[in-house]
Parts: structure tokens; sequence; C-alpha cells
């Protein structure tokens, strides 16, 4: 029988994304993945709401309380492990994770990245910043990117692209609800139930 994964949603600001794991889950289209865990860096943030609502735990686990990455990592490596944590998914976690995080758990982090990497990513791409890119350089197409985190920003395999066309009157925040609603909300849940599967089929060949 296949076991789902264990998944934490790891968040900073008002999870959209988050949402659209919960949505994909609860109608049946994620059905390797089990959203346990919602780990945020900032207090008092949405997404904290979001998960509370689904009875979701959260835990909040803040980068200025420690005094260096590494014991940040540890702590964060700790609720995890605390909480039989398979996945993690970086759904607008806006705190760098070290080397030792992303090593420990190679292949086992997904993130979303608005845009379609090589374009517009790496350290200081983030949020508006990468629209507002998009949209100075002139480019006709921008969309989402799902890829595995690895000690580079943004640098990790690709899992999954989607195209959106950018339009004439196109503003940054125009251009990130429509990123979002067209491309976003639909890869992130597909490549999280894709490598959720993958991991739960090599568990039965390898028992």
């Amino acid at each position: 029988m296949l076991r789902k994964q264990n998944v934490a949603v790891f968040v900073s600001g008002g999870g959209t994304n988050l949402q659209a794991l919960i949505d994909a889950e609860n109608i049946g289209k994620m059905p390797h993945c089990n959203i346990t865990l919602v780990i945020s860096n900032k207090p008092d943030v949405f997404a904290l709401e979001r998960a509370k609502k689904h009875n979701i735990k959260s835990v909040v686990v803040e980068r200025k309380q420690y005094s260096s990455l590494q014991d940040f990592d540890t702590a964060l490596i700790d609720v995890l492990e605390e909480n039989n944590i398979d996945i993690i998914v970086l759904a607008g976690f806006l705190t760098i994770l070290g080397e030792d995080f992303t090593n420990k758990y190679a292949n086992r982090i997904i993130n979303i990245h608005p845009s379609l990497i090589p374009s517009f990513c790496g350290s200081g791409y983030y949020g508006l910043k990468v629209h507002r890119a998009a949209l100075d350089y002139g480019v006709k197409v921008t969309g989402a990117t799902v890829h595995f985190v690895n000690e580079i920003p943004d640098g990790g395999k690709i899992i999954m692209q989607k195209a959106v066309n950018i339009e004439e009157n196109d503003t940054p925040e125009t251009l990130q609800k429509r990123v979002m609603e067209e491309a976003e909300w639909i890869i992130l849940p597909q490549s999280v139930e894709k490598v959720c599967a993958e991991r739960s089929n090599n568990e039965i060949e390898n028992n």
C-alpha cells in the first residue's frame, strides 16, 4: 500500500500558494501528499491563519532568534524531524536556507519561482521585483517555475514550468496576479504530487 508523504510548507506572508496546495489536496489532486505542517519565519502572517482554518499544525521559527544560519537550520531540522516530514515546499519563504540544510534534504525541497528560470532568478529576485524586471526588459512571455532547491538560489533541477503571456498594459502587480492564477497555483500542486508519488513508489520498490 502506498504511504502518503508528509509535507511541510514554509511560508513568510499571505500564503496564497499554501492555499492552492490545501485546495488541491482537499479535492483529491494530491493523493500521495499529506500537508501536516506549516512553518513560518514570521509571526502574525495570514498564512498561519490559513493553516489554523484547515487544522494544520503550524510553527514559527524566526531567523532573528538565532545567532547564526547554522543554528537556524538546526532549529528547522529539529521541527521537521519531530513531525516526520518527508517533503518541504517553499511557498513564498523569504529566508535563505543554509547549505547544510539543503544537503540534508537534497531532492526533497521544492520551490516555486515567478519566472521562467533561468530568466529573472537568483539572489535578489523575489516577489514583485521579478515581475518588474520582466516588464523592464520587455519580454513578451514570462511564467513560473517549480524546481528542487540546492545551495545555489534558484539553481536546482527544474520540475515543471508554465508560460504566461505579458499583456500591453501590465504592471508588476497585474502580472504577479496573473502568473499566480495561470501558472503558480496550477503547477505547484502538480509538482508536489509528482515528487510525492515518486517517493511513495520508490518506498514500495525498496521494501
